[in-house]
């Protein structure tokens, strides 16, 4: 069959046009190298391994912003933490608790930037993949261990203070009313029941229900404003307080009188630790990030930003209630504090921390689930792939945070346990010995010493903490008119 010189000039065309498409379709390709930050190997199949890839294979990400991550990553540092730091200045001190506060953001930047280069050396895209690169299935699994147990216990932690601010609470003794009680007076629906339920289900659920993180950048920076509106209040009132004579001279030194006092010392470790852990939701921010060079400068604007606020926190605090701080300081904004509308000004303050802590709650809930499936489905396809089983992992573990909120009444003892226990070992614990155990031999010197220096630290205080916290806690239960 003979072709004509048109035919043949279309049929040359057409080529053309296939080839320019081909070579489109991989230049898009190679454009966005964050698309799955699995290492090639040469003996791979064709398909991608579906377990390694982001939840781009899912769906279209073109990457997450630097301003998005810092607020998700300052969200998931700021938490119930900074409500217990203003107490921490009352044991330590004004000078020493803020020297304290600093000393450990630079130790929690240290052992973030260790994890990093470690997890880009063994080309893994999470902090349980770096576990396991170092001390096989047994750390991850440790690991996970430990996230299920830091991040559920902080979430319960979380819905109970948001009970306790919007319904009241009686767990000491003393019955505080919440603000829809101090409102509306005592009725069913402002019960503390009812008001977790109705959270639950219009909040914590539809939040947890997104399946990326950076899809929560603009709650996370709502979170973090209303961090900092609860900040300037208190600023505030502090200003005002101090030019009607109403603040005295703060303590710039722990009060040492005898070797309990000492023990005592310790007991902020726990708190200091929790306010500053992040590191399970660090890789997941480094894995949606456009450019994965920022993940550093992203790790020291988000701890400069929360140690300031840290900081201001405390000390405003601090000055404001002196001695009489309570272990969680909200506790103290149910009073006249003295000046003009300030009860108006207490029922702002605790109404943006209880909003505050619900926009935190979807950031650790992310890890908490992603592990949990991870541990007990380590071979199945990615998690945001299974509709079936995403819905059941959320309304799980949302039902066993609601559950043990209604049933646990105290937290302070719980989470200073939790702290000295879980949280410690993945903030500076497990980071220092995958620096030790140095399986691709890039750990430097100083690596090595600053590692053995923050497992020796954080063992010795955390211990002396929970044995401070144990024989007060027995003394409590022994003699509870004391």
């Amino acid at each position: 069959m003979k072709v004509t010189a048109r035919e043949e000039e279309k049929l040359s065309l057409t080529v053309n046009q296939q080839k320019k498409k081909t070579m489109t379709t991989d230049s898009k390709q190679t454009k966005n190298p964050r698309k799955c930050k699995q290492p090639i190997n040469e003996e791979s199949p064709l398909l991608p391994n579906q377990r390694g890839c982001d939840e781009q294979a899912v769906q279209e990400f073109n990457g997450a912003s630097f301003a998005g991550a810092v607020f998700n990553l300052s969200t998931t540092i700021i938490g119930a933490g900074i409500m217990a730091l203003p107490a921490t200045m009352k044991v330590l001190g004004l000078g020493v608790g803020i020297g304290m506060i600093i000393f450990v953001a630079i130790l929690t930047e240290a052992s973030l930037e260790m994890l990093l280069r470690f997890s880009k050396v063994g080309k893994v895209v999470s902090f349980g993949g770096v576990m396991e690169d170092a001390f096989g299935k047994a750390g991850k699994v440790v690991f996970q261990l430990c996230i299920l147990v830091n991040n559920l216990g902080t979430l319960i932690v979380y819905t109970i203070i948001i009970g306790d601010v919007l319904s009241g609470t009686s767990s000491t003794g003393v019955h505080h009313a919440g603000v829809l009680e101090g409102w509306f007076g005592e009725h069913w629906w402002n019960g503390r029941t009812f008001v977790l339920l109705v959270t639950t289900i219009f909040v914590f659920a539809p939040l947890a229900s997104l399946k990326r993180i950076d899809s929560l950048r603009y709650t996370s920076a709502l979170a973090v404003a209303l961090a900092v509106v609860f900040l300037v209040i208190t600023a505030g009132i502090v200003v005002i307080k101090f030019f009607h004579g109403g603040i005295s001279m703060p303590r710039f030194l722990p009060n040492v009188s005898d070797i309990a006092s000492v023990w005592n010392l310790f007991t902020v470790v726990p708190v200091l630790v929790t306010a500053f852990i992040c590191h399970f939701n660090v890789h997941t921010i480094d894995n949606e990030l456009e450019d994965s060079s920022l993940i550093q400068p992203i790790v020291q604007t988000s701890l400069a930003l929360c140690s300031s606020v840290y900081i201001l926190t405390s000390l405003f605090g601090f000055l404001l209630f002196g001695d009489s701080t309570h272990d969680d300081v909200l506790a103290n904004f149910d009073t006249n504090l003295g000046i003009p509308y300030s009860y108006l000004l207490n029922d702002i303050v605790r109404i943006s921390y209880a909003l505050h802590l619900m926009l935190v709650f979807p950031v650790i809930f992310y890890p908490l689930r992603l592990n949990l499936d991870d541990l007990v489905f380590p071979s199945s396809r990615p998690l945001v792939a299974d509709n079936c089983r995403f819905a059941l992992s959320t309304i799980g573990l949302i039902s066993v945070v609601f559950v043990g909120a209604n049933f646990i009444p105290s937290i302070w003892d719980v989470f200073q346990f939790s702290g000295a226990t879980a949280t410690v070992c993945i903030g500076f614990i497990f980071p220092a010995a995958i620096a030790l155990r140095d399986r691709h031999r890039i750990a430097t010197r100083k690596d090595k010493i600053l590692s053995v220096f923050m497992i020796g630290l954080a063992v010795f205080s955390n211990v002396i903490a929970i044995y401070s916290d144990a024989t007060a806690l027995l003394k409590h239960v022994v003699s509870p008119g004391a």
